[in-house]
């Protein structure tokens, strides 16, 4: 019979594994392809993964490609990748062999043009403002004279330089400084928890919470002030409890963060010059408003001065005012005399008018009336006396009828009561010993059913229970070895015993088996001691 494969003939291709042909494919597109410049429109950013890479897509309107930017890629960029915007990447395209798929491997990262940014920036700045964050309503006004600044800037730059120049120069204050970054990966979360450190802060702690914030940077391009774009430092800008100046860039660079701020300075120079006031000038007025102020004083003591004048000259004099009251009072020491003299014939009058009646007849009549009133009333009071004696003797005579008859009743209550007790104490006899019987007869059956349910019935019957040296009962004979002391346990008492293998002869006479050593002491034949329940067999 031919067989099937006489036919053919060997083919002349190379062979090569699945990892030698991915491997093959990666090295060629990877040679091919080692530096490109893709634009496209950013999809599915979802940020940084937890190892620090991004992994995305760029597309246009017809096709698609796999993007990712690896950690130390990714801290170097100017500004962060977002949904939707479009981008020029430059990198190399390489492949995953494990799935057969290729991708990019971006370098770096850069806006389509500005307008891309500026679009961004646009509806980041619509959509923002649609929440309410740029509202005028919610701006705070800047403390007049404050006594700690805090600033947001870089340490390293010419601003801080400035900054503290022109504080030092207008009003000399507290400053505090929280360094940042304001350029580059991270430079918007840093200046974001600054503002929110500053807020923090409580009146009562180490370091003084600031009267006013400044965030401040330098000029650049629209990438460098990018991190000012960020929605997270708007948003920090806009909840900032403490009013805040925004700095960033020249007069005509424009931020974000300048609608959230409660104030916008051209320049980090002209934000100091907003923060504090000029010391100078202050003194200056402050002497201008003394001098005005001692002026007015004086003039004000020399109207008052003019007033009183005026009052005297207007008043009368002291023996004007003092006329009066005196014709008053020398007419009333005229009539002092005269007066005195009428008074004492008026009370001599009326002396003689009561000294009229009292003469002795008339003493003599009032003081008989006066006694025949005090005898009749003291016979009165007698025959009162009388009757409440009477009366009290009446009812001490009812009380002693009453008491004569109360031993008798006494003695029929007594006999009463004692026939009573006899019949409860011959009940309460007979109640108890029904209740003794009752028990005794509960007690006897209750032993029936213990006598019934003990292993001693059993052991009586021929069986025995065996237990090792711990006094615990033995169940198998696999738990045993050979030549274990144990004990067995009759109806009428206990043996011990060691045990053998097989058919063994049981040791000679002359080494009798030691007896078992319990932990409970058990007299073998006691009766009256019961052992512990353990298992029959």
């Amino acid at each position: 019979m031919t067989s099937l494969f006489e036919n053919d003939s060997p083919s002349n291709l190379a062979e090569y594994s699945v990892s030698e042909l991915s491997g093959s494919i990666k090295r060629t597109i990877e040679n091919a392809f080692d530096q490109v410049r893709v634009r496209g429109e950013i999809s599915g950013y979802r940020g940084p993964h937890s190892s620090g890479h991004a992994y995305f897509a760029l597309k246009d309107d017809k096709a698609r490609i796999d993007a990712v930017i690896w950690k130390g890629t990714f801290s170097r960029l100017k500004f962060r990748p977002e949904e939707g915007m479009e981008v020029i990447a430059t990198g190399k395209v390489t492949t995953f062999p494990g799935s057969s798929k290729y991708q990019i491997t971006i370098e770096s990262l850069e806006p389509a043009g500005a307008g891309a940014l500026m679009a961004l920036l646009e509806e980041r700045k619509r959509r923002l403002g649609a929440e309410g964050l740029f509202d005028q309503a919610s701006k705070r006004r800047l403390p007049f004279m404050p006594k700690v600044i805090g600033v947001v800037t870089s340490p390293t730059g010419a601003v801080i330089r400035d900054i503290l120049h022109r504080i030092s120069d207008r009003f000399p204050g507290h400053v505090i400084v929280w360094p940042v970054k304001v350029q580059g990966e991270g430079s918007g979360e840093e200046v974001a928890a600054a503002i929110r450190g500053f807020n923090a802060m409580k009146p009562g702690d180490a370091i003084r919470r600031p009267d006013v914030l400044i965030v401040a940077r330098g000029g650049g391009s629209l990438e460098d002030l990018w991190s000012f774009n960020d929605e997270v430092v708007v948003r920090a800008a806009a909840a900032s409890e403490i009013p805040l100046i925004s700095a960033v860039g020249h007069e005509t660079d424009w931020t974000l963060i300048d609608y959230a701020a409660d104030v916008r300075a051209p320049t980090p120079t002209g934000a100091a010059e907003m923060a504090v006031p000029v010391k100078a000038d202050l003194e200056a007025q402050v002497k201008n408003l003394a001098a005005r102020l001692g002026g007015a004083m004086t003039r004000q003591m020399d109207n008052r001065r003019q007033g009183v004048r005026a009052l005297v000259r207007a008043m009368p004099s002291l023996d004007q005012l003092l006329a009066l009251p005196r014709r008053r009072f020398d007419e009333a020491a005229t009539g002092l005399g005269r007066g005195l003299e009428l008074n004492t014939i008026t009370k001599r009058r009326g002396f003689e008018r009561v000294a009229a009646h009292l003469r002795p007849d008339v003493l003599a009549n009032r003081i008989l009336e006066r006694r025949q009133m005090l005898n009749d009333r003291l016979m009165r009071v007698g025959r009162i006396v009388e009757r409440l004696v009477d009366r009290s003797r009446a009812r001490i005579e009812r009380f002693d009828a009453v008491l004569a008859g109360v031993p008798a009743r006494l003695s029929a209550q007594t006999a009463r009561s004692r026939d009573l007790l006899a019949n409860l104490s011959r009940h309460a006899d007979t109640a108890v010993v029904h209740q003794l019987t009752r028990r005794r007869a509960d007690v006897a059956a209750q032993n029936r059913v213990l006598q019934s349910l003990s292993y001693k019935n059993v052991l009586k019957r021929g069986y025995a229970v065996i237990r090792d040296v711990e006094d615990r009962p033995v169940s198998a004979a696999a738990a045993l070895l050979p030549g274990a002391p144990v004990s067995i346990e009759f109806a009428d008492g206990r043996v011990n015993a060691v045990t053998t293998e097989g058919n063994a002869v049981p040791p000679p006479a002359s080494a009798p088996p030691q007896p078992l050593q319990h932990k409970r002491s058990t007299k073998s034949v006691d009766p009256e001691v019961k052992p512990k329940q353990g298992t029959l067999f």
